[in-house]
């Protein structure tokens, strides 16, 4: 049998169960010999940060909440096996069939996802100008400053703290600074 031409497709699931779902979408296609119909099943997800009690905890989150795309070739058995997976609302497409994403969409989102494996950690709390915050690392540990600047592009913040009763300037990262509860 030749190399069946293979097109990106969108899979609707219950949101929150992506990973579970993706699961059971690859034991089914084992369990039924059709793995050779699909090159991959992606979860597209992004890499976020919060500060909770002076600490950086990093997470995933999904970049399309509720989706998963498969790269497959959908002949015979295998849209059917797909939509009977528990957790699985169908494909994203038109009623008569899953519809495959252009090559253009496909790059855009390979793109971001690959983007977003590389890119630095983004800030899931945004810092407003005239917050009160307490730096968490460095030289000024433990001082606590309102923030004057925010630079969104370096991800750095500039803070107005008291030292020996003078306001001196400080130029801290996202990540060297907590927000006052």
């Amino acid at each position: 049998m030749g190399d069946l031409e293979k097109f990106w497709y969108v899979i609707k699931v219950i949101s929150g169960s992506e990973k579970k779902i993706k699961l059971y979408i690859e034991n089914e296609i084992k369990k039924n010999g059709v793995s050779h119909l699909i090159n991959q099943l992606l979860i597209p997800t992004e890499k976020v940060y919060q500060i909770r009690k002076g600490k950086k905890i990093s997470k995933e989150r999904n970049f399309f909440p509720g989706y998963i795309l498969i790269e497959a070739s959908l002949i015979g058995e295998l849209p059917h096996i797909i939509k009977n997976v528990t957790g699985v609302l169908g494909f994203l497409g038109q009623k008569d069939g899953p519809v495959p994403l252009r090559a253009n969409e496909v790059n855009r989102i390979l793109g971001k996802v690959d983007e977003l494996a590389e890119a630095n950690e983004e800030m899931v709390e945004p810092f407003i100008v005239g917050e009160s915050v307490t730096v968490i690392d460095g030289p000024f540990k433990n001082f606590n400053g309102i923030i004057e600047e925010i630079n969104e592009e370096k991800k750095k913040l500039k803070v107005i703290v008291k030292i020996f009763g003078r306001k001196t300037p400080l130029e801290l990262s996202y990540t060297q600074v907590q927000k006052e509860n």
